[in-house]
């Protein structure tokens, strides 16, 4: 019988077996929970909803301006993106459940910081489709085998995208066309997928391929610090045998 894995978030499962409402917070992001069900998600290392909808050319910046101002105070920008017309159902749902996933990949990962749960606490997005803790989970760690399946060298994720030159006859997609291009050996690639409006985690995808291509730069590994030198020994003094002598003494005086 194979082991059963161990939670990505053991609080996560938790709060969904007690069906709790209100945001869990990591150091890398935030998972909003309505009766146990993460219905949105946020990371710094993730472009949000707004970038994937108005970089990504669908909603104009002033229409997503005027939801949150008008909707935001009442939770429901989500749903009057809708109703003004602006998106239809479907492609509201396939945007936040994309933006969801990507913000909870990030602030899932492993850390040694606190892991908070404030009860009660919503998100000014609103409910679009709640998802399950256990299918977050189950992409969550779905995502970081296959990236390490695709490049094995985490290094490529936060570090600037560096192009390297084409060998003879390769080529690559359009999408990793654009990567590249905007690669200016500085932007990391979360900076990318910000300028570009794409998830973050396709984003890693791409460069980890790019890289394994040997169309980006892998960044080495820090080479090990090395021990400090061993102290020099400190010279061993002969005993004082006078100091022995009378201790021996004084001791033998009050037999």
């Amino acid at each position: 019988m194979s082991a059963v894995a161990a939670p990505v978030s053991p609080m996560l499962v938790r709060l969904a077996a007690e069906k709790a409402t209100g945001a869990l917070l990591r150091d890398h992001g935030t998972l909003y929970l309505v009766d146990g069900r993460v219905v949105h998600a946020e990371s710094p290392a993730s472009p949000g909803v707004d970038v994937l909808l108005t970089t990504g050319g669908r909603l104009p910046r002033e229409g997503w301006d005027e939801a949150v101002d008008r909707a935001g105070a009442h939770r429901a920008v989500g749903r009057f993106l809708v109703d003004s017309g602006r998106l239809h159902d479907g492609e509201l749902e396939i945007c936040h459940l994309g933006a969801v996933f990507d913000a909870a990949f990030f602030a899932l990962s492993p850390t040694s910081g606190p892991t908070r749960f404030r009860y009660g606490v919503g998100h000014w997005f609103g409910t679009v489709r709640p998802v399950s803790a256990e299918a977050v989970e189950r992409e969550t760690v779905r995502r970081r085998e296959l990236l390490d399946a695709v490049w094995p060298y985490a290094s490529v994720d936060t570090a600037p995208v560096v192009p390297r030159p084409a060998a003879p006859g390769q080529t690559v997609g359009v999408r990793q066309r654009a990567l590249l291009a905007a690669a200016d050996g500085e932007r990391t690639p979360a900076e990318l997928a910000r300028l570009l409006g794409r998830p973050a985690f396709h984003t890693l995808l791409d460069v980890r391929r790019l890289a394994a291509a040997g169309l980006v730069e892998t960044p080495l590994d820090p080479a090990p610090t090395p021990p400090p030198p061993p102290l020099p020994a400190l010279p061993v003094a002969d005993p004082d045998i006078a100091l022995l002598r009378r201790l021996r003494d004084a001791l033998e005086a009050h037999l």
